[in-house]
């Protein structure tokens, strides 16, 4: 991670500039799980390379600064995050206790909604091929 104090966002894309790895998804397709990493790693070929056969996107989870207004989901006028937002309001709690995260304290997220999306963040996955109407919703920056 850069030397910086910037806001990461922890839905990132593994080629984003300044991308880490911060958790890798498991569970099952109906029901993702994301374990989280004690410190982050850096974004490496072999790294990404151990993703195969899938994409990386569909069983790690990257960090990497928000990109603001270069994201469908930022909302400028009011410096937030809509799927931050909107994860909070529509996905159900998956944790009572806060799971250990090695961004929480630089993470766009929990800056903005708190403890609250931490308890829903571990069901949000890069790529999701059987996500709930809630998490479709959600995802969905076209959809307020």
């Amino acid at each position: 991670m850069s030397t910086t104090t910037e806001t990461l966002c922890p839905s990132a894309q593994h080629d984003w500039d300044d991308a880490r790895l911060f958790a890798v998804v498991g569970g099952t397709p109906d029901r993702p799980e994301t374990a989280y990493l004690d410190q982050t790693q850096p974004v490496t070929p072999a790294l990404l390379g151990l993703a195969g056969p899938v994409t990386p996107a569909e069983v790690f989870r990257f960090a990497a600064p928000c990109a603001k207004g270069g994201c469908g989901h930022f909302d400028e006028h009011r410096n937030s995050c809509r799927l931050a937002e909107k994860t909070v309001r529509l996905a159900p709690v998956v944790f009572e206790k806060l799971p250990r995260c090695a961004i929480r304290a630089s993470c766009r997220w929990w800056q903005q909604e708190g403890a609250s999306a931490c308890r829903r963040c571990p069901q949000v996955v890069t790529v999701d091929y059987a996500p709930s109407p809630a998490m479709r919703t959600a995802a969905d920056p076209t959809v307020a």
